[in-house]
């Protein structure tokens, strides 16, 4: 469930020591390495941020939609600052079972359940002295919650069954594509975690209001498929640049590189013609409206609820109907994290079977 940074730091050619961090030159110039390329000023404003945190090493919180490149981020803070050589490990919080968070995040000692053979560290011991990315933490249990935050008051903990506490050097980061004050009123994600977490924090901007970037990192991916395959650099057309820049991109980066991916793959004669997914129509708030019996009769409040409740229904049935019942592709057309996504469905009662194919 946890993967290690492939970059290793650089060894002495005397001695075969790590050599101590050295400030980073032009931080900004290596935004570039990690994928970070834009000019326009909300991203170029992010990335200042981004660049101040990495000098620190307190906890940072990284918001954003799905596929804006939290995680590269995440490896930037780390890779730029005081801990670049030391581990980065990162997480997806979606993918921890409720019983099995506290052995993930602290590991166990031998005999602690019934297959501990033998003691296993967590990602926790794994990531002391660098960073651990907490990846879509807004999935992580409450029971979860309480034990993370339990090690952040104090940087100890006990693995399970251990006989004593451990002391452990961890910088946090983690991202999420959902608004926490949302989740806190709703009672999902607990305050005090959050104070701990957002000691600094950084929303990404979706790639839709980023301008000419989207031409910037088309022309980006086609040199680095380029380079990849062996195969010349193909030249995209006007029409495919104009229906790039006027397109959503509900997928943000993600949908952007796998579209180029794609057209690069199929381009004949050197010419490439992004071919882009058909946007779902979204209703109209009058017609929405429309469709609701009694408005008049009800408060401000009632009526309000019943129209977000009408338009959410018709929304998500238009939406799995578009990708032929499809739940991942509906929930990255939504921007929305597939988990959650399902929880809306269920939450109206659609069956994702009802409305074409089903998911393999």
């Amino acid at each position: 469930m946890t993967t290690r940074s492939s970059l290793e730091a650089p060894r002495s050619a005397t001695t075969g020591r790590v050599p101590p961090p050295q400030p980073v030159a032009n931080a900004e110039a290596s935004f570039a390495e990690f994928g970070l390329l834009g000019e326009s000023a909300c991203f170029r404003s992010a990335l200042e941020l981004v660049r101040r945190f990495a000098e620190t090493t307190a906890h940072v919180l990284i918001q954003g939609e799905t596929g804006t490149g939290k995680e590269l981020v995440a490896r930037a803070i780390h890779y730029l600052g005081p801990r670049r050589y030391k581990p980065f490990v990162a997480i997806n919080c979606g993918a921890l079972p409720d019983n099995l968070v506290e052995n993930e995040l602290f590991g166990h000692a031998r005999g602690a359940f019934t297959d501990a053979r033998d003691s296993q560290p967590g990602v926790i011991a794994e990531a002391d002295g660098g960073t651990l990315f907490l990846d879509e933490i807004e999935c992580l249990s409450h029971k979860g919650q309480v034990a993370l935050l339990r090690f952040l008051q104090d940087g100890h903990y006990r693995p399970l069954g251990g006989r004593g506490m451990v002391q452990a050097d961890v910088r946090v980061v983690a991202a999420s594509n959902r608004e926490f004050d949302e989740m806190v009123r709703e009672g999902s994600f607990r305050q005090d975690l959050l104070y701990r977490l957002a000691i600094m924090s950084v929303s990404l901007p979706p790639l839709r209001a980023r301008g000419d970037d989207v031409l910037l990192l088309v022309d980006h991916f086609l040199r680095r498929f380029a380079r990849s395959y062996g195969r010349p650099r193909p030249v995209v057309d006007a029409e495919s640049r104009r229906q790039a820049l006027a397109y959503s991109w509900p997928g943000n980066i993600r949908e952007l590189e796998n579209a180029v991916h794609r057209q690069f793959l199929l381009a004949d004669g050197g010419n490439l013609r992004l071919e882009l997914a058909p946007q779902p129509d979204a209703p109209m708030p009058a017609s929405t409206a429309a469709g609701v019996e009694g408005l008049a009769d009800m408060d401000m409040k009632t009526a309000k609820a019943a129209v977000i409740e009408r338009f959410e229904r018709d929304y998500l049935e238009q939406l799995i109907t578009a990708t032929g019942g499809n739940v991942s592709a509906a929930a990255q057309r939504a921007g929305k994290e597939r988990r959650a996504f399902g929880k809306l469905l269920k939450k109206y009662g659609i069956e994702r079977e009802r409305f074409g194919r089903r998911r393999a």
